[in-house]
């Protein structure tokens, strides 16, 4: 057995429940930020906060499902939204179930499911540092991706 080998065997149970602990951290911070109406959803309308105020944004999640992976269009702008959240220190994750992302997004909103899920933002709701427990859990998930050149990690939500 190689050393890549006894690694790999170690790391896949240990990368799933990081990965299910990751899922499970974003549904909470999606619901936490959209009670508190610190949300921002949409691909321009993203595009349109991170112009005008960065450094109120914490955190950034980019949906796609398999046949968006295919819209060229949608892949530029996920490449210059993921170049500006690197070069701002805002921490950035994917999501592979755009429906999944609209079923936690629209639970948490009278209003119904809002339009484009694909990038959605999540701001600081004051000046004060937002200390939740959910948005530190996917700092760190994200800081511990970046150790290991995993830029933009993938987190796969929870049932």
């Amino acid at each position: 057995m190689t050393l890549e080998e006894v690694r790999g065997q170690d790391t896949v149970p240990e990368s799933t429940a990081r990965m299910q602990g990751a899922g499970k951290a974003l549904h909470e911070l999606l619901l936490s930020a959209q009670r508190q109406g610190c949300l921002t959803a949409g691909v321009y309308e993203s595009a349109k906060v991170l112009n005008v105020d960065p450094d109120n944004v914490t955190f950034c999640v980019l949906a796609a499902d398999e046949e968006d992976e295919g819209d060229i269009a949608l892949q530029i702008h996920f490449t210059l939204i993921q170049a500006f959240c690197c070069e701002n220190d805002i921490d950035i994750v994917r999501v592979g179930d755009v429906q999944r992302l609209a079923a936690i997004v629209s639970a948490g909103d009278e209003a119904g499911t809002p339009g484009d899920l694909h990038c959605i933002l999540i701001s600081n709701p004051n000046e004060d540092a937002w200390k939740d427990p959910a948005l530190e859990k996917l700092s760190l998930f994200c800081e511990e991706s970046r150790s290991v050149n995993d830029w933009v990690p993938s987190i796969t939500l929870p049932e």
